[in-house]
Parts: C-alpha cells; sequence; structure tokens
C-alpha cells in the first residue's frame, strides 16, 4: 500500500514552511498539518497613538473584551498579554500535554506557530558558531540567503554589527530611527573608541520586517503597532507563506489537527491525533515525516516514538530586561515609531562568553508594564512613567543557551515535563552585564535606571533549542546532520528541536535555514532514489 503522501510536516510555523518550500518545488506531495487556533480580532488600522485619540474601540484590542491582558498579569512577555496573540498559545499547554516548573512553556497550535507574535530579530551565525554544527558551515549558506530573501529582512547598513549578523547583502535598508534612538546612535559613533574596552558594540538591528514592499506585503508605516499586530503585514509571519505554499497542487495543508503520536505503519509513517472539527481521530501517511512543531511539541513526540523517559537537557538563552533613561529626551513628546528592536548591541562578558541585546521604544507597550517595576504603587507609578516613558527606551539582554540547566522528560502517563534552572554563573555573568551595560550606556547619555534590571525566567526567553541534537555520529535520542531521528529512518526533526548549539543571538533564522538545507538535501536524495 502506497503512501497517502512523499512527506508529511508536522507544524506550519518558521521551520515547517521553510522545510515545505524545497519539496513542493522538486515535485513531492507534500500535506502540512498544524492545530489551527485562529484569531477573530483584527489588527488596529490607526496608529497607536491615533487610536488613542480617535478609536473608541482601542480598549478591545488593547484589553480584550473578556478582559485577557488582566487575567494574564503574571505572563512573562507583554506579547502573552495581547488579546490579538491570545490565540496563539490558546490551548498549547493542554493538548501538546507540556507542563513546566520554574519553566515558561510556551508553543503554539496557531497557523504560523509562534511566528504570529515573534520578535522578528534575525542573525546569521559565524563559521566559529557553526563549527559546533555536525556539517560544513557552507552546507547552510545558501540557505540562509534564500530564507532570507524569503521572508523580507531589513536592517542592512554598514556599522559595527554587520558582521556579527551577517545579512547585509540580501536585506533591505534599515527602517528609520525614532528620536531617542537617533540620538543614541549618534553619540555612539563619537565615543565608539571608548565603549571598545567594555566589549560594546552597537548597530542597527537586523529585523525580519519591511523597509521596501515584498511578495504581496506593505512597508513598514512606524504605527508602533507592533505587539498587537501588524495590519500591513510588513512583519514577518509564516502563516502568509501557507497561503503561496497552497499554490503548488502537490501541496495540501489541513488545519486543526493536532498530532499526538507517529507510528510506523509498514514502509511508511503515519501521524494521528485529534480532529479538532467534530473531535474524532485522524491520520495521515507519508514515506517521510518532518517534525516543526516546535521544540517542546516535537520533543514530546519524538521521546513517545522513543518510548524514553530519561531526562534530556533543553537549551534556552537566559534573559534580562532594563528600562534606560535619557535625560535629553525629557519632555518630548510621545512619537510613532517601529515598536521591535531599533539598535542592538554585543556585549563581551567574560572570555568567550557574549551577550546580545536591543532596545525599542515604549509607545505601543501599555504604560503598566513598566509599572509594575517600579517601588511605587501602580497609580503612583503610571503618573511618574506618563511623564517620564517619552524620554525612555526598552532594553533586552540574552547570554548562550549552554549557560541553562533545563530538563525535559516524559512521564508515565505521556505528559512532557519541564523543570528549568541556570547555571551557577549565570547570576555572575548577568551582574557583570549590567555593570558593563550601565558604564556603556552612561557614555552614551542615557541611564540604566536602578532596580529596572530584571532577570527572567527560565524558558521566558522562548529560545527553546537542542533536545534531540544533530551530531556527527549521533546515539539514541539525537539526530544526524540530516535531522534523521537515531533509529527511525524516515523521522526527521528540522526545528529548533535538533540545534546541538543555542548561541545568545536570536535563533529563528538558522532554524528556517536548517529546515530548507535538511529539506533540499531531501529532495535532492528523493530524486536520486526514483532514478
Amino acid at each position: 500500500m502506497d503512501a497517502d503522501f512523499d512527506i508529511v510536516i508536522v507544524g506550519s510555523g518558521p521551520a515547517g514552511v521553510s522545510a515545505a518550500f524545497p519539496l513542493v518545488e522538486a515535485g513531492l506531495r507534500v500535506l502540512m498539518v498544524d492545530g489551527g487556533e485562529q484569531t477573530n480580532i483584527a489588527p488596529p488600522m490607526q496608529s497607536f497613538l491615533d487610536a488613542r485619540i480617535q478609536d473608541k474601540e482601542q480598549w478591545k484590542w488593547m484589553i480584550g473584551e473578556d478582559f485577557h491582558a488582566l487575567q494574564m498579569r503574571e505572563a512573562v512577555s507583554p506579547k502573552l498579554r495581547a488579546p490579538a496573540h491570545e490565540f496563539v498559545f490558546r490551548n498549547f499547554s493542554t493538548l501538546n500535554r507540556v507542563e513546566g516548573r520554574d519553566f515558561a512553556a510556551i508553543g503554539s497550535l496557531a497557523p504560523g506557530g509562534l511566528s504570529n507574535a515573534w520578535g522578528c530579530g534575525v542573525a546569521r551565525l559565524s563559521d566559529a558558531e557553526l563549527a559546533q554544527f555536525p556539517f560544513p558551515s557552507s552546507d547552510i549558506f545558501k540557505s540562509y540567503k534564500v530564507v532570507a530573501r524569503r521572508i523580507g529582512v531589513s536592517g542592512a547598513n554598514d556599522d559595527d554589527l554587520s558582521e556579527y549578523f551577517g545579512l547585509d547583502p540580501w536585506a533591505q535598508p534599515p527602517i528609520a530611527l525614532d528620536a531617542a534612538h537617533q540620538s543614541l546612535y549618534a553619540n555612539y559613533t563619537k565615543q565608539r573608541k571608548k565603549l571598545a574596552p567594555l566589549g560594546f558594540r552597537l548597530g542597527r538591528s537586523r529585523v525580519a520586517v519591511l523597509s521596501d514592499e515584498h511578495a504581496g506585503r506593505k512597508a513598514c508605516n512606524n504605527s508602533s503597532n507592533c505587539l498587537w499586530g501588524c495590519a500591513r503585514r510588513a512583519l514577518y509571519n509564516a502563516a502568509d507563506e501557507i497561503a503561496m505554499l497552497r499554490q503548488f497542487e502537490n501541496f495540501q495543508y489541513e488545519s486543526g489537527l493536532v498530532v499526538g503520536d507517529i507510528q510506523r505503519v509498514g514502509k511508511h509513517w503515519s501521524v494521528c491525533g485529534i480532529q479538532k472539527e467534530g473531535n474524532v481521530c485522524r491520520s495521515a501517511t507519508g514515506r517521510k515525516i518532518l517534525l516543526a512543531a516546535g521544540t517542546l511539541a516535537t520533543t514530546r513526540l519524538a521521546l513517545r516514538l522513543l518510548k524514553s523517559s530519561n531526562p534530556v537537557r533543553l537549551l534556552s538563552c537566559p534573559t534580562a530586561a532594563f528600562l534606560l533613561w535619557m535625560p535629553r529626551m525629557f519632555g518630548a513628546a510621545r512619537t510613532s515609531g517601529f515598536g521591535l528592536g531599533q539598535l542592538s548591541f554585543s556585549l563581551a562578558i567574560q572570555d568567550t562568553i557574549s551577550g546580545f541585546g536591543s532596545t525599542f521604544a515604549t509607545t505601543g507597550i501599555p504604560v503598566a508594564e513598566f509599572a509594575c517595576h517600579l517601588p511605587l504603587r501602580r497609580r503612583y507609578g503610571v503618573d511618574l512613567l506618563k511623564n517620564l516613558l517619552s524620554s525612555c527606551l526598552v532594553g533586552n539582554l540574552f547570554l548562550p543557551g549552554h549557560l541553562s540547566n533545563n530538563k525535559a522528560v516524559l512521564n508515565e502517563d505521556g505528559s512532557l515535563h519541564l523543570e528549568g534552572a541556570y547555571s551557577e554563573s549565570v547570576s555572575g555573568l548577568l551582574g557583570d552585564a549590567a555593570a558593563r551595560l550601565r558604564k556603556a550606556y552612561w557614555q552614551l547619555g542615557a541611564f540604566l535606571l536602578p532596580m529596572s534590571f530584571t532577570v527572567g525566567r527560565p524558558g521566558g526567553d522562548i529560545h527553546y533549542a537542542g533536545t534531540l541534537p544533530m551530531r556527527k555520529k549521533p546515539d539514541s535520542g539525537e539526530t544526524d546532520l540530516m535531522g534523521a531521528l537515531y533509529g527511525f529512518s524516515g523521522v526527521h526533526i528540522v526545528d529548533g528541536a535538533c540545534l546541538p548549539a543555542l548561541s545568545e543571538k536570536s535563533h529563528t533564522l538558522t532554524v528556517m535555514a536548517n529546515a530548507d538545507r535538511i529539506a533540499r538535501a531531501l529532495a535532492l536524495q528523493w530524486h536520486g532514489i526514483q532514478k
């Protein structure tokens, strides 16, 4: 009996669509499935500040008709409190049976996955960083180029981070800086030499957002609505690429199927789960299965297949956030702008350990997000920040993923249990990083506000990776350079779960490029077999 499809891809996020394009272009019959969670909240059409004045319904997309934002006060990121993103995270933990202790377990069943709420930072790993991968760095270079051009990346600029990001040949021009970031960057160009001993380098953020129209999507109009949804589709979202894939006759998309198991059926593989519509069991067979459900969901499916209850290591980046105050901007009116990273920095901390982070404008982020970090009662904090925020920037910091000590283990009942922890050195490294950032931004005319440097809980970075790492000579629970799960020929891991290392950089573009690399190799291998 022949399989229903040549390839079944589980997951429609950035990894899933990146794997799908080379396969359908090569003529293979591809099925893609996802959990199908949908939103019924349209993104705002006016700029954030205009809507504050003119849109009487703004509260609906800021708080939610069911007061979603107020119910999610303990959430790590403001993205988890945005009503327009509620569908992105809905039902993930329950239906995928993932639970965390001291770990923020976040995933998505929505078409496009976490890219619906992704922060859009992109970077290419250097040859030195790729040395930990089981293939030559040149093997993934073409895929970086293909993916960067397909999704649209902006930020190309001749600055001190050009080599660090490694994307400028394929990137559009940068988005315009707001006044505060302009001032910061102008000071940096004057103070660059004084900052070198601190290991601090500053440059334009390279992000998956358009500064020029591309593939039917419009350029960013600096509306400050990034947190609430981009009506112009300037921000990359893998869900937009599903429509492009559906133009191929050999591609089939099925939404609303939450895969719970993978089983071998004769020579082929079957994905089995619950079809949301009708609440019935559904299965589909393929000659190969590509798991792109996101690191947590993929790990659970793979461990069930392995029937393994041995703990596996789960990489994530220790992270922190901070608030900068620029006295020179005090009293300036709040203005609209790009709501995500505008300037980024790399920070050499100790020996071979570096940090990475970006700064964001405060317009487009609710005042309450900042008031909860002040040593004042909420109402006094809001009053203070109303006058202060126009002269403030928000910053974040990420450390390499090997500094985490998270564990994932499959329980006897089939659920995935996660335990989060940082290595003992993280506290000292973050303290060192805070001191260096305080000195660096002081030179640039910005104060790192006391008590604002806040360490995030394990998993709050959502940079999950490495549970089923690629190795040159894989063992049980590991994958080869093609992402094939050891002992299960035909089951490939193509999302973050197969990364052998996690640097401090944003890792989504590397996940996408690796999925593209694996899929291209599979397509070549497939046609070689057919001949």
